[in-house]
């Protein structure tokens, strides 16, 4: 099993920046890859960036391209979301979740076997 902990959410300007972290523990050889999802009142879940947990490959949704940074600590413990110019429409309930399959970096929700709690991320106008 692992285990996700989010945290760093919060209220923040539009225009501002947040950096949320997730802490991992457990079975964390078993992860291949980490991503964060979002997801808004009323809305789905929907997929914001993943990078695989041996470093080097990262993959964004578009809407977040450019402004959004995903990241791991070397001790492969913890990873990052570093969210630089946040829009009203970024906010959300943010959740981390780990995917064990070898390979591609996937953006379905079906696709990670763990999830954090997910953590208020709340940008006003």
């Amino acid at each position: 099993q692992v285990q996700l902990v989010e945290s760093g959410g919060g209220l923040v300007q539009a225009g501002g920046s947040l950096r949320l972290s997730c802490a991992a523990s457990g079975r964390t050889l078993s992860i291949y890859a980490m991503g964060w999802f979002r997801q808004a009142p009323g809305k789905e879940r929907e997929f914001v960036a993943a990078a695989s947990w041996s470093g080097g490959s990262t993959y964004y949704a578009d809407s977040v391209k450019g402004r959004f940074t995903i990241s791991r600590d070397t001790a492969r413990t913890t990873i990052y979301l570093q969210m630089n110019s946040l829009k009203p429409e970024d906010t959300a309930v943010y959740y981390c979740a780990a995917d064990r399959d070898y390979g591609l970096l996937r953006s379905r929700r079906i696709d990670y076997e763990y999830w954090g709690q997910g953590t208020q991320v709340t940008v006003s106008s």
